[in-house]
């Protein structure tokens, strides 16, 4: 394992000089397709672009359908696509939620799902895979961390062919996420920065997301439930200002909860905060 030294010295060289998958562009706000109350449902499509988004996260689901993810339909990826051309905006990323209902570091099953979830997010277009690990699906051990860094390491060049990063979104620290990814050894597996789950489990979210770099994030999640954005503990004027500092761009995702129970105002409302900062 790296030390935190080498990590900072090293940088870009420990994925192999590749990209980010967010590289070459600016910042562009998206959001979950389940925080807007319909997940795996086209019809997000048309609501995030309605709302001024410029992409959509997608959930694959948590419940199969014949053994299969529910976006493993070559006629509901097309629906997708073209929803996502009719109403311009880019499905951005997907969300492998079933891994919690199928743990990757102890079910057999999720393996096969993560296979499957790489496939269909390449056919959505989408260049980024949420892998999601909390409750009882998280990563608490070493020994758990190199079991999970194994797997990816083994279905990381398939990712990488296909032109998808999986992206590790949990409660772990910095350097426990450099951990697994070293145990990967491939730039198709990165961190999905979450700016609440990491504030919430105690971390220095400014000076993890600087240590990590651009090139070790793929995706953020911006949201500090249960408030609207700019109105709990975090700084998101911080939070902006080490992304510029690390040169980040691509997709930075609202998972933001409706305090006043309408999605579509709350939406707005927290879309328009962090527009000025992208100003």
């Amino acid at each position: 394992m790296f030390s935190r030294r080498d990590f900072l010295t090293a940088g870009a060289a420990l994925v192999g000089g590749a990209p980010s998958p967010a590289a070459g562009g600016k910042v562009r706000i998206g959001v979950t397709d389940w925080n807007l109350r319909q997940a795996s449902n086209v019809d997000a499509v048309a609501l995030a672009a309605k709302l001024g988004f410029e992409g959509l996260e997608v959930s694959l689901g948590r419940k199969p359908v014949d053994n299969r993810l529910v976006l493993d339909s070559a006629d509901l990826q097309a629906q997708y696509r073209a929803a996502a051309g009719k109403h311009k905006i880019r499905l951005a990323g997907t969300c492998l939620d079933i891994l919690h209902v199928n743990y990757l570091k102890s079910d057999k099953l999720g393996q096969k799902w993560l296979a499957d979830g790489i496939s269909i997010t390449k056919k959505l277009g989408a260049k980024v895979m949420l892998m999601p690990f909390f409750g009882k699906g998280g990563l608490e051990t070493p020994a758990e961390m190199d079991y999970v860094g194994g797997i990816l390491k083994e279905l990381a060049p398939e990712a990488k062919k296909s032109g998808v990063v999986l992206g590790l979104e949990n409660t772990l620290s910095a350097e426990n996420n450099a951990r697994i990814m070293d145990r990967a050894g491939s730039s198709a597996v990165s961190v999905f920065y979450d700016v609440g789950n990491s504030t919430g489990a105690g971390f220095d979210i400014i000076k993890e997301m600087r240590w990590l770099g651009a090139s070790r994030i793929c995706m953020i999640h911006l949201k500090d439930n249960p408030h609207y954005l700019g109105e709990g503990p975090i700084d998101f004027a911080k939070v902006f200002q080490v992304i510029r500092d690390i040169g980040y761009s691509g997709y930075a995702d609202l998972e933001t909860n409706a305090p006043s129970k309408s999605v579509e105002a709350d939406m707005r409302r927290n879309l328009a905060f962090v527009r000025k900062f992208i100003r």
